[in-house]
């Protein structure tokens, strides 16, 4: 038994006192065998949508999908789709059904999902509908297709990365011909939309066997970002390394917190390598400006995925700043990285370089946490100094220049530009009237053509 909300329970109910037949069923149902908690809960039935919409009469319906049979609920607070069984027509995008046609029998649904593990259901009173083996591939950890798996893919290519993210984030195997027929399949994944794209290779990034699924499935995540693979077989023949790029990159990615942009930016950190390799006279490989190359590449591959401008921003920062140097630079710099990243980026960095390290040769790691430990003791001591770091943080304003006589113009905002650059080298005190005074100079000296 596994246990249904209460909420659920009610819907189950409903269609059942109206006549029809009802289950729960899909990834709700696979998570519930597991104990692990669920929230999106899916109804299937044997009553037709405009008989769903009768039995709801009263709830509040929503029914934008209802042309394929599923209609939502809101029972008690709680959002429940509720769908009809049904069998799907041909897929000729390779994305979404031509058509849908109903149908009276729960198995011929089942018999339409990608996976056996999301292909159970469950009635109220405990039964379980099971005809392809989902408990026993549960039970196993195993990501099995329902049927033809080559089939399964054609029908939807985004099951190639579902597979793929199920198994990166559950930690489950990938049956072998179901990876056999994903290999084959990677290049249906032209068809699907980079929003749908992008949405499963993050998920796919933080999950918990990434290291893995990157490893073993590189050409389909090379299918979708193609500017990856040149780093593939791409040595690394110096003192700092051990392994080639792509491996080091997934090394790190595993290695950093599972958070998005973090994994991203790890993803992404040395992509750039490839194309700025050199090879001295010794045979040793060198990587010149590789990271401001890779943020290029990051910026191009997120923008074709049409993130928003925020991660796009911060994770080509931390791509572009991951070799940066804590232990060795000063308070005046420190408060440029601020300025110019933020101050939860630049705190972000550390975590960037230690996952970096972690991925080099077994020295590297140990320098760094030392390094790291040094950085972040100057960092703390800026952020208890009340240090300026935006225009905004000075002790004056637009405001304040006007009535000391200089007008809102272009140079207002230049005189504005300078008094942040001098406060941040601490050239000029961060406090009114030195700034007032440090002002009046600045526009005299514009004024006569002085810098």
């Amino acid at each position: 038994m596994i246990k249904i909300p209460s909420q659920v329970n009610r819907a189950l109910k409903i269609l059942y006192d109206n006549g029809y037949s009802a289950y729960v069923v899909g990834g709700a149902v696979r998570d519930a065998f597991m104990g692990r908690s669920a929230d999106d809960w899916d109804i299937t039935t044997s009553a037709l949508p405009q008989e769903i919409l009768k039995a709801f009469n009263g709830f509040r319906v929503i029914e934008t999908g209802i042309k394929h049979g599923t209609v939502t609920a809101i029972v008690e607070g709680m959002s429940i789709e509720i769908t009809t069984y049904r069998v799907d027509g041909g897929y000729s995008d390779n994305r979404h059904p031509d058509s849908v046609r109903f149908t009276g029998r729960i198995e011929e649904d089942l018999m339409r999902r990608d996976f056996t593990m999301n292909a159970v259901a469950v009635s109220p009173g405990g039964e379980t509908v099971d005809p392809f083996g989902g408990r026993d591939d549960i039970e196993k950890r195993l990501i099995r297709c329902v049927g033809e798996p080559e089939k399964r893919f054609k029908e939807d290519a985004l099951r190639i990365l579902r597979a793929l993210r199920f198994s990166s984030v559950l930690n489950f195997k990938i049956e072998e011909n179901t990876a056999e027929s994903i290999h084959k399949c990677r290049e249906l994944l032209k068809n699907v939309s980079c929003e749908r794209i992008f949405a499963e290779l993050c998920k796919l990034l933080c999950g918990q066997a990434a290291e893995r699924i990157l490893t073993d499935f590189s050409d389909v995540i090379f299918a979708v970002l193609p500017e990856l693979e040149p780093m593939k077989n791409c040595g690394q023949k110096n003192p700092y390394h051990i392994y080639d790029v792509w491996i080091h990159t997934v090394r790190s990615v595993a290695a950093v917190a599972p958070e998005r942009e973090l994994r991203l930016a790890m993803l992404f950190h040395d992509s750039g390598k490839p194309k700025t390799k050199f090879t001295d006279e010794n045979g040793i490989d060198h990587f010149y400006d590789h990271a401001k190359v890779s943020r290029e590449i990051a910026e191009k591959s997120l923008a074709r995925m049409k993130t928003s401008n925020k991660l796009r921003e911060t994770v080509s920062g931390l791509v572009e700043y991951h070799d940066f140097c804590p232990h060795k630079i000063s308070k005046k710099t420190y408060r440029r990285y601020i300025a110019l990243l933020g101050a939860d980026t630049v705190r972000s960095l550390f975590e960037i370089r230690r996952a970096d390290s972690a991925a080099h040769a077994p020295f590297v790691y140990e320098q760094t946490l030392k390094e790291n430990i040094t950085g972040l003791k100057i960092l703390e001591e800026i952020e208890k100094e009340d240090s300026c770091f935006s225009i905004k943080d000075l002790k004056i304003n637009g405001k304040d220049l006007e009535k000391s006589g200089i007008e809102p113009s272009p140079l207002m905002g230049e005189v504005l530009e300078r008094l942040l650059d001098e406060v941040m080298d601490d050239k000029t005190e961060n406090e009114k009237e030195a700034l007032l005074k440090r002002a009046s100079e600045l526009a005299k000296g514009a004024g006569n053509g002085n810098s």
